[in-house]
């Protein structure tokens, strides 16, 4: 049976094939893998169409990584992914969330320089 190890290395090399396949395949989108992780917080998030896919077959949004807190939401705004970050939010991706250095996804975008997530993320 195929696991949460193939699913999360298919999601984050792109492979929107595989994932598909995957999930047809009955693994569970949220599943973690060997580190701990979901699908969606290692997909590439310029991968818009990849992110709604996880999203259509029920990834959590809010799902905080591991180590450092950070949201799926946290990671969009920081590479700047609009198409990505504004998936997120139509699948319920919490703006106000912090990590654990009590960031929000509006204050990692600020940081990096993301002034168009900035502003988008201000508007809600």
């Amino acid at each position: 049976m195929p696991d949460a190890d193939e699913l999360t290395k298919d999601a984050a090399t792109g492979n929107t094939v595989g994932v598909q396949f995957l999930l047809s395949e009955g693994v569970n989108v949220n599943s973690v893998n060997s580190f701990g992780r979901t699908a969606i917080q290692v997909m590439m998030m310029g991968n818009a169409a990849l992110a709604h896919l996880l999203l259509k077959h029920g990834a959590d949004p809010n799902v905080p990584d591991p180590g450092t807190g950070s949201t799926p939401l946290h990671d969009a705004a920081r590479t700047g992914f609009m198409d990505t970050l504004k998936l997120l939010i139509d699948f319920h991706a919490d703006p106000k969330v912090t990590d654990n250095n009590n960031l929000r996804p509006v204050d990692v975008a600020r940081q990096a320089g993301n002034l168009d997530v900035v502003e988008f993320l201000n508007s809600l």
